[in-house]
């Protein structure tokens, strides 16, 4: 069961790494329907068929490398929720303990599929996409928190429980950062500064329009596709972004400070592998703004902001306080004997 919940939460973050390459190489609305691509199972092949797919959409002429790209990832999806249903099965089988939250997980998996199916009717509209983003990480990060709980439990000193608070502060700072992100991309407001530390122009705050940077719903029937926010909008969500970034890094880097000076060997390299994730997440952020976002550095940077959040979960784990252990009772007819 351990070794499946594993295997399932490396899906996840192939399919969250696959979503991102879909939504960074402008591939969302690849497919114009849901859940087939131009009303089939698999992308049309052929003249016949693509002339047929161009007929019914008009509006939305077939481009066979997005339409695979998007249909790729819906195929990988799939594969994803029926192996988290397969989990469910398993562990309701079993009597498994994690029984409630593998549970969980499938209602969580449902609701990607709405979102999923959401992002291309509602053409790629930016809450949707950053909720689709924000339950993928989630997925991903669920699945990680299964198999830790279905490993041994770690005795730690009493002290070292204390920082517990503090880790699902920064858990909690880095998933408001992976929304903030989400907000970003899906408003194409990544290059909303174009340099670093400043911003662009030599200038540190430059002109921003934070009132219309992040207005939620703006209505049904909008093409989101490319953006519809001007300029000074775009550098608002962008250094919101930057200040999010660094309030994770001194929440997240005092940590890793605090578990890698424990001198306990687990919270040690937690601490340590803390650490790394910050500073790899810290440096492909400036590797976006510097290199104009390539696109292997700006799909690399979702997966660290996953890798990121489960690293803090492991950390959450370790930290939790072991439940109280029941006195032995000898057996009734052992006690009816020494009566």
């Amino acid at each position: 069961m351990r070794r499946a919940t594993l295997l399932t939460t490396l899906l996840a973050l192939a399919v969250i790494l696959l979503g991102a390459y879909v939504r960074l190489s402008d591939a969302g609305l690849g497919c114009p329907d849901w859940p087939g691509c131009y009303g089939r199972l698999t992308v049309p092949a052929g003249e016949a068929a693509t002339a047929a797919a161009n007929a019914a959409f008009p509006d939305r002429p077939l481009e066979h490398p997005k339409a695979w790209k998007e249909m790729t990832h819906r195929y990988l999806a799939g594969s994803l929720g029926l192996a988290v249903i397969g989990l469910a099965l398993t562990a309701w089988r079993r009597r498994a303990p994690v029984r409630g939250p593998v549970l969980g997980l499938v209602g969580l998996v449902l609701l990607q599929a709405l979102l999923g199916m959401w992002t291309v009717t509602l053409l790629v509209k930016p809450a949707v996409v950053t909720a689709h983003l924000l339950g993928g990480i989630l997925t991903c990060a669920g699945l990680w928190w299964l198999a830790l709980r279905q490993g041994p439990p770690v005795a730690l000193p009493a002290g070292a429980r204390g920082l517990r608070t503090w880790a699902l502060l920064a858990l909690g700072l880095v998933l408001v950062q992976i929304a903030l992100g989400g907000w970003t991309s899906s408003n194409y407001a990544a290059l909303g500064c174009t340099e670093f530390p400043r911003c662009h122009s030599g200038a540190w705050w430059p002109a921003t329009d934070f009132r219309e940077a992040f207005v939620l719903w703006r209505g049904t029937g909008v093409n989101y596709e490319y953006g519809v926010l001007d300029a000074a909008a775009r550098t608002a969500i962008h250094l919101a972004h930057r200040l999010g970034a660094l309030a994770v890094a001194l929440a997240v880097g005092g940590l890793a400070l605090r578990l890698a000076a424990t001198g306990i060997p687990a919270l040690r390299r937690v601490g340590i592998a803390l650490g790394g994730m910050l500073a790899l997440q810290v440096a492909l952020g400036i590797a976006n703004v510097l290199g104009g976002l390539p696109l292997p550095v700006a799909v690399a940077h979702t997966g660290g902001a996953a890798l990121l959040a489960c690293t803090l979960l492991s950390a959450v784990h370790l930290l939790r306080p072991l439940p109280a252990s029941r006195p032995l009772r000898a057996p009734a007819r052992l006690l009816g004997a020494t009566r």
